[in-house]
């Protein structure tokens, strides 16, 4: 893990000499709450809840160095449960983070039909923090082009992302942060390697491909489930999308749904896959543009990288089902 940046010195130390601030926990411990009876236990969640988010989202940004000192984060507000989130740790953090950064928020109002366009500029108002709406009819190109039945996202996407990035460079923002989380990685990952033939993720942090911008993801170890769950807490004013997202037998909505059916059949299997994207063996997969294997001689030297072939592939047992017992037959 990249060294944490050096403490600003107007800010409390931390609660442990090997502990950053980004990822410093406040207020009580855990066990001190769970002996507050009078608490009601949705207070006591929502706390807990809070503490994992504030630590998930600053290890995200000390692992990638996400946000230095003196950055101005552009955050993008869809009006979705995950943009909010993002937002709203954010602000969290800023009260405590080891360098001075601005916030500025903002959304990108695409002019679809129905859209509530009262309901985030009055939420961000009651933020505090600056925003910025940009109005363009994004809808109505998107629809004249994409014939009836295709799926918006890819021209859609491509659309948000030169305007973001002009917005991104008229408001001076250094980095750009968007509210994927880490099943929005996951998605992606399968996605490639089913319909793309390729293991591509999201990343964590990129440069824009105009080479301008710093796009930095800090929900990337946040399971989409907490940002449901803070968002139901917050009561965030949520606004549907029309455009992607809700589309009936889009893949990503399918990978999706698997992706949940598994993490409630076999828990703990995406946190394994997104784990294996952080330890990736180049010499063990077939990428000779990663790994020379045409020129690969026999050294007579001992390699960690060596191959294994022969030797038995350990993996922890697959823990049971909850209410199946396994009966051993004679």
């Amino acid at each position: 893990m990249p060294a944490a940046p050096a403490l600003a010195t107007n800010f409390a130390p931390m609660n442990a000499v090997t502990e950053s601030p980004w990822t410093a926990e406040e207020g009580a411990p855990a066990e001190t709450e769970a002996k507050q009876p009078g608490k009601p236990k949705i207070e006591r969640e929502a706390h807990k809840l809070e503490k994992r988010l504030c630590r998930e989202v600053g290890r995200a940004i000390v692992d990638y160095n996400m946000i230095e000192d003196g950055d101005k984060v552009m955050v993008c507000m869809s009006g979705g449960k995950d943009s909010y989130t993002l937002l709203d740790i954010l602000i969290r953090l800023q009260k405590r983070a080891p360098v001075r950064f601005e916030l500025v928020a903002v959304n990108l109002d695409q002019k679809q039909p129905g859209f509530p366009e009262h309901i985030l500029p009055g939420y961000l108002k009651a933020t505090g923090v600056p925003f910025h709406i940009e109005n363009q009819d994004t809808y109505s190109i998107v629809k004249r082009v994409v014939p009836e039945g295709k799926t918006t996202c890819g021209l859609c996407s491509r659309l948000r992302r030169g305007i973001l990035y002009r917005v991104a460079e008229e408001l001076g923002a250094t980095k750009i942060a968007l509210g994927h989380h880490r099943d929005d990685i996951v998605q992606t990952l399968m996605l490639n390697m089913f319909f793309g033939g390729r293991m591509k993720a999201m990343p964590p942090k990129l440069a824009s491909d105009n080479g301008k911008h710093v796009v930095i993801r800090p929900l990337a170890y946040v399971p989409e489930k907490d940002t449901a769950r803070w968002a139901q807490y917050q009561d965030f004013p949520i606004i549907p999308c029309n455009l992607c997202g809700s589309q009936e037998n889009l893949q990503r909505q399918v990978v999706g749904d698997m992706l949940r059916e598994w993490d409630k059949k076999y828990p703990g299997r995406i946190d394994n896959m997104f784990r294996s994207m952080q330890n990736v063996v180049r010499t063990h997969l077939l990428d000779g543009t990663l790994h020379d294997f045409r020129h690969l001689k026999a050294t007579g030297i001992a390699s960690e990288d060596g191959d294994t072939a022969f030797d038995h592939e350990e993996f922890p047992a697959a823990p049971a089902l909850p209410g199946v017992q396994v009966v051993q037959l004679t």
